[in-house]
């Protein structure tokens, strides 16, 4: 069993940036591809980005890319997600979520994770 909590959302203007963090307990870290989702009112969960067991792999939606960045830290057990230039679109409840990996696979499909935080809002405002 893997527990995640998130921190770090908020309200920020167009144009701001946020840091969320991911702190994961239970079993071990790095048996863990991590990856963070959203999810806008009234829409479904999406993929933002992901990253792999030993950090060397990354990946990120069109919609982010080049504005986020993921990255982790093995030694604190945790996963954070460096969010600039955030839009107003960038609204949302933001999920980590943790899926076993045995090798540098990255997944950007909510099937292939296993465990999930609570979520914490980012509100850009225009």
């Amino acid at each position: 069993q893997v527990q995640l909590v998130e921190s770090g959302g908020g309200l920020v203007q167009a144009g701001g940036s946020l840091r969320l963090s991911c702190a994961a307990s239970g079993r071990t870290f790095t048996s863990y591809a991590m990856g963070w989702f959203r999810q806008a009112p009234g829409k479904e969960r999406e993929f933002v980005a992901a990253i792999s067991w030993s950090g060397g792999t990354t990946y990120y939606a069109d919609s982010v890319k080049g504005r986020f960045t993921i990255s982790r830290d093995n030694a604190k057990n945790t996963v954070y997600l460096q969010m600039n230039s955030l839009k107003p679109e960038d609204t949302a409840v933001y999920y980590c979520a943790a899926g076993a990996a045995s090798s540098g696979s990255v997944y950007i499909d909510t099937r292939h994770y296993n465990y999930w935080g609570q979520g914490t809002q980012v509100t850009v405002s225009s």
